[in-house]
C-alpha cells in the first residue's frame, strides 16, 4: 500500500453513495473502497459522505503526517469515534452499543 492510499468503509449506506465513490476508488469488498485521491478530492468526498450517509456509517482513513501515518474521520449514526491517546489514535465505541447489540440478539432468539 502506498503512502497516499485512502480507505473508505461504508456500513448501511444508500446505494447511490457507493456508486458515487466508485469514481475515485476501487470497491475491494462490499462497502470497502481503496484509492489515492488528492486532498481536495478527499475533502469534497467527505462532505458528500457526511451529507448523505443518513442512518449508515462512514469511516475514512487517509494519509497524514502523524506518528501513525494516517488520520480517521467518521460520520453517521452509532459510529466509533477517533480518540487521541498520548498521540495515538484509538477508536472509542459509543456507550451502550455493545449492551444494546447483546439485548437485541437475546430478544431475537426468544421470538417464535
Amino acid at each position: 500500500m502506498s503512502a497516499a492510499t485512502t480507505v473508505v468503509v461504508l456500513v448501511a449506506a444508500p446505494p447511490g453513495l457507493r456508486g458515487h465513490l466508485t469514481r475515485w476508488f476501487i470497491e475491494v469488498a462490499p462497502g470497502v473502497f481503496v484509492g489515492s485521491p488528492n486532498a481536495r478530492i478527499r475533502d469534497g468526498l467527505w462532505k458528500v459522505l457526511g451529507d448523505r450517509i443518513s442512518d449508515g456509517q462512514a469511516v475514512m482513513i487517509e494519509p497524514a503526517r502523524t506518528e501513525q501515518g494516517w488520520v480517521v474521520r467518521t460520520a453517521g449514526q452509532n459510529r466509533w469515534i477517533p480518540t487521541d491517546f498520548d498521540g495515538l489514535t484509538l477508536m472509542s465505541r459509543p456507550r451502550g452499543s455493545a449492551e444494546q447489540l447483546w439485548k437485541d440478539a437475546s430478544q431475537a432468539k426468544e421470538r417464535p
